[in-house]
């Protein structure tokens, strides 16, 4: 495994909701241009609705697949949410392999 970024939320940072949202859609948008991109990107708990149909972000997250980041959204949370027939990016998985992305990755960064 190389880089991992764990998003845990639908929105970066504490504070003013909105501007968490903008904050999450700003830096999805310019990890596509980063020069190092992570190879796996984690998405649980409230950041499952990233994935969703309708989604602000699921046109980068899109992108970012295409460039061969692998999206892998905890299926716990995507039930909790109610989300199973809307997941639109990435794919569900369950709690075995995201702890074992996250044991054997290089490093790994949580938003």
């Amino acid at each position: 495994m190389e880089r991992v970024i764990v998003i845990n939320g639908d929105r970066m940072g504490q504070g003013e909701e909105e501007l968490g949202r903008m904050l999450m859609k700003n830096f999805l948008a310019k990890l596509i241009s980063a020069e190092l991109r992570p190879r796996i990107i984690v998405l649980y708990n409230s950041a499952v609705k990233l994935a969703a149909r309708g989604s602000e972000v699921l046109e980068s997250l899109h992108s970012l697949e295409n460039l061969g980041v692998e999206i892998i959204c905890c299926g716990t949370c995507v039930n909790y949410y109610g989300l199973a027939d809307q997941t639109d990016a990435g794919r569900v998985t369950n709690m075995t392999e995201i702890v074992k992305v996250l044991t054997e990755a290089q490093s790994a960064v949580t938003l």
